[in-house]
């Protein structure tokens, strides 16, 4: 058996009383890192044994995982935060998995996105997730499929690369497009921008470093 469980995308305790007890009852559980899912397994007295899995060693580490999982182990699979295959690791194993004649479950909870476009007071009936932006290859045609896109269109981004983004929206959208920009999202710090592409670039220029995780929440093109 095969666990997708969520894990808190920053409060410690936005996690789901199911989750502990699948993380608590399972034979192993695969991290993205296993210092940082440390943390948050302490917090909770899991004391389940833990295996690395990420980007770098999926491809070697997936096999190993479906083969204890054939023979009867019940692996839960966790990233650093969020719900993994949600630009996190998790779709080699759970295709690995399913090929294999392995079942899967995946538990519902926390995921960046859903929070960032539910208060982005922007249209969330009918939307788009883009996950992350390509850094080069790409990136330009991307953002001119995105400014052209009816529907609301959520997507993640680094902090440092922020304001170029906004910049690359603004040239494809027009500076008037609305936008919501969301930070820190269930942490101390935690805000949300909201206004017109110009209004929100010049919030986010008034910063001396930008910190954080960040979701972009763009109006569509019929905004």
């Amino acid at each position: 058996m095969l666990y997708l469980v969520p894990t808190p995308i920053g409060n410690l305790e936005d996690v789901t009383i199911r989750a502990i007890r699948v993380l608590r009852e399972s034979d192993l559980i695969a991290c993205e890192d296993t210092r940082t899912s440390g943390v948050f397994l302490s917090k909770y007295g899991i004391d389940t044994p833990t295996t690395s899995y990420h980007d770098h060693n999926e491809r070697e580490k997936a096999p190993q995982l479906v083969k204890r999982m054939r023979a009867g182990h019940q692996i839960a699979l966790i990233t650093d935060a969020g719900a993994p295959g949600i630009s996190d690791p998790g779709f080699f194993l759970v295709r690995a998995a399913h090929r294999a004649g392995v079942d899967i479950q995946a538990l519902p909870g926390p995921t960046a996105f859903v929070p960032a476009l539910t208060a982005s007071a922007l249209p969330c009936d009918r939307f788009v997730f883009e996950g992350f932006l390509p850094k080069k290859k790409g990136r330009q045609t991307r953002i001119k499929t995105i400014a052209s896109e009816p529907r609301t269109v959520v997507f993640y981004e680094s902090p440092h690369r922020l304001l170029r983004t906004l910049d690359d929206l603004i040239e494809q959208c027009g500076p008037e497009r609305p936008v919501a920009v969301a930070r820190e999202l269930t942490k101390t710090y935690e805000e949300i921008e909201r206004g017109t592409l110009r209004e929100v670039h010049s919030y986010f220029a008034g910063y001396e470093k930008v910190r954080g995780e960040i979701v972009i929440v763009l109006g569509g093109a019929d905004a």
